[in-house]
């Protein structure tokens, strides 16, 4: 069943979808009144709705009966990634989004090919927000991931402060057989409690990059024998995180 993140809460038992909602309800979906769907609204709730009415700007959906099921992750994973080139950060939000990450912080890395363009963030940031909700609504999730705008690493070293976790991939710890740091920051882990980790660009983060994690309470992890891509990384992380706390329950 199509899902849909509204903007506001439900007024009178009804939801209303507007702009690009309506747009795809109406052109993509072909649908009508009294068809159904899933009205999730800024608080994290679902609701099973059913549409009343259909105008040129706008689409009514009264609640016929609130769920409470949830597809999120236990833990708040952030993903934090070295800003890399072509569209594979889109590919690591759309991707990571389906796997249940809670936020996205791109950063300009030392060996980041792609410099950040001011003056092209709005745009940039709004698409990116375009393709995490897309997403969530595919994947079923309660939550849309808030994709924040380019930092530097000594601002994002400032927003680590607010996380209980925090790891760093380095393909050089894969490399010299570490195996243990990401899977022991897991089993530490409970419910509710939030980890930040961060990964490099293509050319992986330097060494002084590398210092000043470390400087800030940053655990350098490897991700198992083989070297992953700047884009595969995340996923396998993710993946990791799922089975963790979700499959082995």
């Amino acid at each position: 069943m199509q899902r849909y993140f509204v903007k506001a809460s439900a007024s009178n038992n009804t939801f209303i979808l507007n702009e690009e909602d309506h747009h795809h309800i109406m052109k993509v979906m072909r649908m009508s009144m009294g068809d159904q769907i899933i009205c999730v609204d800024p608080s994290g709730r679902s609701a099973l709705c059913e549409i009343a009415e259909i105008t040129d700007e706008q689409v009514a959906a009264n609640i016929v009966q609130w769920r409470e099921e949830t597809s999120e992750l236990p833990v708040f994973v952030t993903i934090a990634s070295g800003l890399p080139k072509g569209d594979k950060l889109e590919w690591i939000i759309q991707k990571g989004t389906e796997m249940g990450a809670y936020e996205f912080v791109p950063f300009a890395a030392a060996r980041s090919v792609v410099k950040w363009e001011e003056k092209k963030a709005v745009k940039k940031v709004e698409r990116w927000q375009k393709i995490a909700k897309e997403a969530a609504e595919q994947a079923h999730r309660n939550h849309v991931p808030d994709v924040v705008n380019p930092m530097g690493l000594k601002v994002l070293l400032e927003k680590s402060k607010q996380y209980d976790h925090k790891l760093v991939a380095f393909e050089d710890e894969s490399r010299n057989g570490e195996l243990s740091v990401f899977s022991s920051t897991l089993k530490r882990m409970t419910q509710g409690e939030s980890l930040l980790m961060v990964f490099g660009p293509e050319g992986g983060l330097s060494d002084r990059e590398i210092s000043m994690l470390k400087e800030n309470d940053f655990l350098v992890c490897g991700l198992g024998p083989r070297i992953l891509r700047t884009e595969t990384a995340p996923l396998y992380a993710l993946a990791a995180i799922s089975y963790h706390f979700e499959l082995l329950r």
